[in-house]
């Protein structure tokens, strides 16, 4: 959920790490495994899930103290009619619709993907995939898979620009999906929200990798991109690790993020809906992928998540683990703020298991062992008055950067442009709406 501040000056960067030791159990297979409440048929037959349960996956989602949740996450099982595939989504959205174009994306952007994905005549091929940290990540068949998310994503956000009843001048929200079909996974981020991967290091023990890169305006290419575009990116002096957009002569909006579905009075200065795709192959090693919206993330480090996805004793309540968590963790560390809305789905990788919970301790590696999934930089919260646990990440010109993952304790948008109202003003106006106040 978004937020929105006030003008200050630029503050400097700062990050961490943090081992930590923990027990982890291994699930066992129970019934309420396959609560299938939520559940109906989308397109092309797949088995759409906006909350509850699988033998494979767990969703869970609570509103916060700001009041309508405006998170919201789906799962599409035989995601276009195949059966080895899954889509997953979480969406964060921000601003006083932002519920609601959380919801209009959640329930678009799988359909027009499905619809994308199976018109491309190309599919990843065992033989002649591309891997993670492939040179040639731009050619062959991942070319083609981000040229249909790219797609995807910014019809979609046309679409909602004309949208008749969604007013998104101000409002947005951020989205995170994965489309994982058999071993290949491929992810596409816009905004904050965040997808990792749970895996097992070379001596058997769990460490966490994280898939997507929070797109925040600080992030020197995007900061570059959006001030090329005459928009601005300052911190204000009250919450100086929370980088903001602002309109070139007006200390608006203030949004906490550098993409995103939406928030259409910036889009001529820098905001894009361009998401960041990435490729992963699967492994024997890897256990189970977690989402998530920043309001987790804000108050619980990677490490902490797969512990506590890793301990629970039934699959169906992993998700639901980690929000009670991070509940708890934001009125612990943060008791004169508001708790932030959470969302998280967890999609496990590996069948159930009947054997009873067996234990062992696992500590994680340092973060400069860590290895990116694609070669963008790659950047992890951090602030002092939040949490110790984060990660260092060396990036291809070995320049360590670490930037806030967005602090939900200050929103993600601050303040309502005056000309919002005037649709005379803007360019991207919906016609839509016009024909709408006419008809009234």
């Amino acid at each position: 959920m978004g937020s929105c501040c006030s003008k200050g000056r630029k503050k400097g960067r700062h990050g961490g790490e943090n081992d930590q030791e923990f027990e982890v159990f291994r699930f066992q297979d129970c019934a309420d495994q396959d609560a299938e409440d939520g559940a109906r048929v989308g397109e092309g037959g797949a088995r759409v899930r906006l909350r509850g349960s699988s033998s494979c996956s767990s969703m869970f989602s609570q509103q916060g103290w700001k009041g309508v949740n405006q998170d919201a996450m789906t799962i599409w099982e035989d995601f276009g009619g195949a059966s080895d595939t899954t889509f997953c989504g979480v969406f964060d959205g921000h601003g006083p619709y932002g519920h609601r174009v959380a919801c209009y994306i959640r329930d678009n952007l799988p359909s027009k993907l499905s619809s994308r994905l199976n018109s491309l005549q190309t599919i990843l091929d065992d033989d002649n995939h591309v891997e993670p940290n492939d040179d040639n990540a731009d050619t062959s068949e991942f070319s083609s898979w981000k040229s249909t998310f790219t797609k995807a994503f910014e019809e979609l956000d046309k679409e909602l620009s004309n949208h008749a009843t969604i007013d998104c001048i101000c409002s947005g929200t951020t989205a995170v999906s994965i489309v994982k079909q058999r071993e290949h996974l491929m992810i596409a981020n816009l905004g904050d929200s965040r997808a990792i991967l749970c895996t097992r290091d070379n001596t058997n023990q769990l460490v966490p990798v994280q898939l997507t890169v929070d797109l925040k305006p600080n992030l020197p290419s995007e900061e570059e991109r959006i001030t090329s575009c005459r928009g601005r990116v300052f911190a204000l002096d009250e919450e100086p690790d929370v980088h903001r957009i602002w309109l070139p002569d007006e200390d608006c909006p203030g949004l906490a993020m550098a993409r995103a579905f939406g928030d259409f009075c910036l889009k001529d200065f820098g905001l894009i809906s361009t998401p960041q795709v990435s490729y992963r192959k699967i492994s024997e090693k890897d256990e189970f992928l977690v989402l998530a919206t920043d309001g987790v993330w804000d108050v619980l480090s990677n490490e902490d998540v797969i512990r506590i996805i890793s301990s629970a004793t039934k699959r169906s309540d992993a998700a639901k683990q980690v929000v009670q968590q991070a509940v708890k963790s934001w009125r612990s560390k943060h008791p004169t703020s508001k708790v932030d809305d959470c969302a998280v789905i967890c999609l496990f990788l590996k069948s159930p298991l009947l054997s009873a919970k067996s234990s062992f301790t696992t500590r994680f590696l340092s973060s400069q062992t860590s290895e990116l999934s694609f070669t963008e930089s790659f950047k992890t919260a951090k602030s002092e008055d939040l949490c110790d646990e984060t990660e260092d990440i060396k990036q291809e010109t070995k320049e360590l950067w670490t930037a806030l993952e967005g602090v939900s304790r200050a929103n993600s948008l601050m303040k309502i442009p005056r000309f919002a109202s005037l649709p005379s003003v803007l360019s991207w106006r919906k016609k839509s709406v016009k024909v709408l106040e006419e008809i009234e």
